[in-house]
């Protein structure tokens, strides 16, 4: 019997997962992907990498010889060669703890540390803890786009709320008490923020504390009684840049008001060590009162630890666009300047900030100097012709 080609061509079943192509598109990987891919290949000069804040890949940029010595030590001892507990070893834990306990007025346990493969993967396991039908969660715009792409993922509503940047970058508070409703489950606080570099001042984030405590609804605690309480929100608080402030501004952690509000805090290593291929972060409960153990998240921590591997043992420029001529948005802008100029600069699309721009400066001088250069010819060449 003849059998067709075309026939004979098997239906398969499988197919690939559309949802983890949208999340990509909200990821800098993915925006930083599409401009490399517009560069010039006929471009000589070499690429100038101002979109990616990766310091570790400048050779100016180097991490102490006290990390490194510690490392090898640990190595060369072989006493951690085998598999972590899932919440991380014992010893780190307790360090972690410590260390985070210095800025808070109640000490930290080390059972209050989870540690994880950076802390991408905090996120990662953080916020498969809050996914239930119909569950909200409220982000800020500008923001890391980490957070949309992981809640998307878990089919969480995702909320934002404005970052002023007339205020210095401030939560826009009550634009935030106009987002959260009865499915609210939880904010997310960059502090100091990624990507406006901004630092959260005391008073500010005492503000946002007691904004998210009243958030919530209105329940019978004792249906004979019929007394009411309000119940809030918890802040998801991401410190990786922790104590990375400049100038006058002082770093205070979320932490501090975790008897106001259940916080817990997303760090990491690579911030401060330059170390970011090291892949060493943690969660930390910040809960005086009990409140996450009593409503079950510290459990759910574990369970979605206990699935996953554990870890082995910039500045804001606004566009103008009115100064340019051909150029509609900040993704065509930063297309053009990869064609024309083999520069590479973030799109303020990618985090949630259209027709802003971020440029890192954590690379090479000569190479900034030389990619600001490039920036500036650019600008000068698209100028509107007035």
């Amino acid at each position: 019997m003849e059998i067709h080609e075309e026939q004979s061509t098997p239906e398969w079943r499988f197919k690939g997962n559309e949802e983890l192509k949208n999340a990509l598109a909200f990821s800098i990987k993915g925006v930083v992907s599409t401009l490399m891919k517009n560069l010039d290949e006929s471009d000589n000069r070499p690429v100038i990498p101002l979109g990616r804040g990766d310091p570790s890949s400048s050779p100016c940029f180097r991490t102490t010889p006290v990390a490194k010595d510690a490392v090898v030590e640990a190595v060369r001892s072989a006493e951690f060669n085998s598999y972590a507990p899932h919440a991380g070893i014992l010893p780190a834990r307790r360090s972690i703890a410590e260390y985070l306990s210095r800025d808070l007025r109640y000490n930290l346990a080390p059972d209050d540390v989870y540690l994880t493969v950076g802390a991408k993967q905090a996120i990662d396991i953080i916020l498969p803890v809050f996914a239930r039908p119909g569950a909200n969660v409220l982000l800020p715009k500008p923001g890391y786009p980490g957070y949309q792409a992981h809640a998307t993922l878990n089919h969480l509503e995702i909320r934002h709320f404005d970052l002023l940047p007339e205020k210095g970058w401030e939560v826009d508070l009550e634009g935030l008490k106009s987002l959260a409703n009865d499915k609210t489950v939880a904010m997310v606080i960059v502090n100091p923020c990624n990507p406006c570099g901004n630092v959260f001042t005391y008073e500010h984030l005492q503000k946002v504390a007691e904004t998210a405590r009243k958030l919530g609804i209105l329940v019978i605690a004792d249906e004979v009684a019929e007394t009411a309480r309000k119940l809030g929100i918890l802040v998801i608080a991401d410190e990786v840049y922790g104590h990375r402030a400049f100038g006058n501004a002082q770093f205070v952690p979320m932490g501090v008001f975790a008897s106001t509000v259940p916080v817990i805090t997303i760090g990491s290593i690579s911030k401060r060590w330059t170390v970011p291929g090291w892949q060493l972060g943690w969660i930390v409960t910040n809960d005086p009162n009990g409140i996450l153990h009593k409503n079950g998240i510290v459990d759910s921590l574990k369970g979605s630890l206990g699935v996953t591997s554990g870890p082995a043992t910039f500045i804001q420029v606004k566009l103008d666009l009115s100064l340019l001529e051909g150029i509609n948005d900040d993704m065509e802008f930063c297309i053009k300047l990869a064609k024309e100029e083999s520069v590479i600069i973030l799109p303020g699309v990618a985090v949630g900030l259209k027709n802003w721009i971020r440029i890192t400066i954590a690379i090479e001088p000569s190479s900034r100097e030389d990619g600001l250069g490039r920036i500036k010819s650019f600008c000068l060449r698209h100028a509107m012709k007035l």
